[in-house]
């Protein structure tokens, strides 16, 4: 299964990053979305979860959870946008991956078992930091993790 994954885009959808999502058959987006168009164009993609950040405070964003739970193929992952909020062991919980945004700095850490992704940020350049989303394929194993400069 090919999943995308996108974080703080506040409002900006870049149009890189719809053309590096293209494919996946899910995509989660790890919150501050910054505006439904956002969300609109990743569902002319594919399936989207989302979860709200921090600057989703509009009312079209009440609807969004502040956390969720994704299953995409073999993977269960916890998604939130904020990691220093993550209160227990995902490892312990059964999840394989868990999705966060916030920082705008892309990465990824391997911790007891599980994936821990932030794709960085694909919405409007902020610092030095790179313009990024995640390119996720869990149809081998192991699974490949890329990350994909849009801006």
């Amino acid at each position: 299964m090919k999943i995308g994954l996108i974080s703080d885009t506040h409002g900006l959808m870049r149009e890189a990053a719809l053309t590096a999502l293209r494919g996946s058959d899910l995509i989660i987006h790890a919150g501050d979305v910054g505006s439904p168009a956002v969300l609109d164009a990743l569902r002319a993609l594919a399936a989207v979860v989302a979860v709200r950040g921090n600057i989703d405070r509009q009312s079209w964003a009440a609807s969004l959870p502040v956390t969720t739970i994704a299953q995409a193929g073999p993977a269960r992952i916890y998604v939130l946008h904020n990691l220093h909020d993550l209160d227990f062991n995902p490892a312990e919980a059964g999840f394989h991956l868990v999705v966060s945004g916030h920082s705008h700095q892309p990465g990824r850490t391997d911790l007891g078992g599980v994936i821990y992704i932030n794709p960085g940020s694909a919405g409007p350049r902020r610092f030095k930091l790179p313009v990024t989303v995640v390119r996720l394929n869990t149809g081998s194993e192991p699974w490949k993790v890329k990350f994909v400069e849009v801006g």
